[in-house]
């Protein structure tokens, strides 16, 4: 072979390659740029839901009434599930309180229009000062949406191009093979554990949670409330409804050893100050006593999160008349009372 037609043979190779590999990071979509649906990318992979779901908000049409928040926990309530709003979830992995203002910031622009509500899903475990001091943006999520070649960037990375040989392989099987993926309508599923897989990591999350943030570095911010309220002053033309994500009862449990209940008080406090009421979802009850609602003790099933929206939408349909109660200031105490009543019978039955 002479060196002319080396050189042809090997530049037509390469042109292939990139060709087909542009191509099939065009068809799978792995970051949610072009919106089109099929067979085989209906399944996808979480690559940075701070990036993902931006572009598909500036991108694709968005026209909502209503703005779901929060951390990787909210991420499993599905939009759809709320009846008679119309709902977007902007939920992302390890959101920090002080993420809530430019992702709703962002959104609004996107929307054209003030939402009429937002749903915020709040962690307690995020109200200490390392989880919740440093000011965050999306400017670097943000910025390159406009970037001239930001589509052409996207569609020749080798990196988006394992991430949609993976997202075909999971459609195909039509199944979730890790632990958070999404359906092209910003609808996410978890993998499937049985219960001894469960019971191993949950054991994990609570000694993670008892060394990172529920042992002695724990630390109430007090500037919380101030962080929510400056929020609430920011949209005065949207309803906030909060609600308080459930980790199960091992991990509440594994709080109250730690000594933070006072610190758990003062949250609900603070956040009925501020907002009126909140949904409480996180206290020993039917839900959150049963472990298998969660693959971790710490994030709950898609299940789940389907009561939650049917308890904060009012239609209650399906869900345990003792999980999740809206609280104010008229009931709080009594319901404090009832929390710890609870936690007290759960610590008799473990004796």
């Amino acid at each position: 072979m002479s060196h002319k037609k080396f050189v042809i043979t090997v530049m037509t190779i390469v042109i292939l390659f990139v060709v087909g590999g542009t191509s099939f990071i065009y068809y799978e979509d792995p970051m949610w740029m072009y919106g089109h649906n099929h067979t085989y990318n209906d399944v996808q992979n979480v690559i940075d839901e701070r990036q993902q779901k931006p572009n598909a908000m500036h991108f694709q049409p968005f026209n909502y009434d209503t703005l779901l928040v929060g951390s990787s926990r909210s991420t499993y309530i599905n939009q759809n599930d709320f009846n008679g709003m119309n709902v977007f979830n902007f939920s992302a992995s390890n959101l920090s309180v002080r993420e809530y203002d430019p992702f709703i910031e962002f959104a609004q622009k996107e929307n054209g229009k003030d939402f009429d509500r937002v749903i915020i899903g709040l962690d307690f475990f995020k109200t200490s000062k390392s989880e919740s001091s440093t000011i965050l943006n999306l400017d670097s999520y943000i910025k390159p949406m406009d970037e001239r070649f930001y589509h052409i960037k996207s569609l020749l990375s080798f990196n988006l191009l394992v991430f949609s040989i993976s997202n075909y392989q999971m459609s195909k099987k039509d199944v979730s093979a890790k632990e958070r993926t999404y359906n092209r309508y910003n609808v996410a599923d978890a993998m499937r554990v049985d219960s001894e897989v469960t019971a191993m990591q949950t054991e994990e999350k609570i000694e993670k949670f008892r060394e990172e943030f529920y042992g002695e570095k724990y630390d109430y911010n007090p500037n919380y409330k101030q962080i929510l309220l400056n929020l609430k002053e920011k949209y005065p033309n949207t309803e906030f409804i909060i609600f308080t994500t459930p980790i199960s009862t091992p991990l509440f449990q594994e709080l109250v050893n730690q000594d933070l209940y006072p610190y758990y008080e003062r949250w609900l406090t603070e956040v009925i100050d501020v907002f009126g009421g909140v949904y409480n979802f996180m206290y020993p009850n039917s839900v959150t006593n049963d472990i298998t609602n969660y693959f971790d003790g710490h994030h709950f099933y898609p299940e789940v999160g389907t009561l939650i929206a049917h308890r904060i939408d009012g239609t209650n349909a399906g869900v345990p008349e003792d999980f999740g109660q809206y609280i104010t200031t008229d009931n709080l105490d009594t319901h404090l009372d009832f929390v710890k009543s609870a936690e007290a019978k759960l610590k008799n039955r473990i004796k």
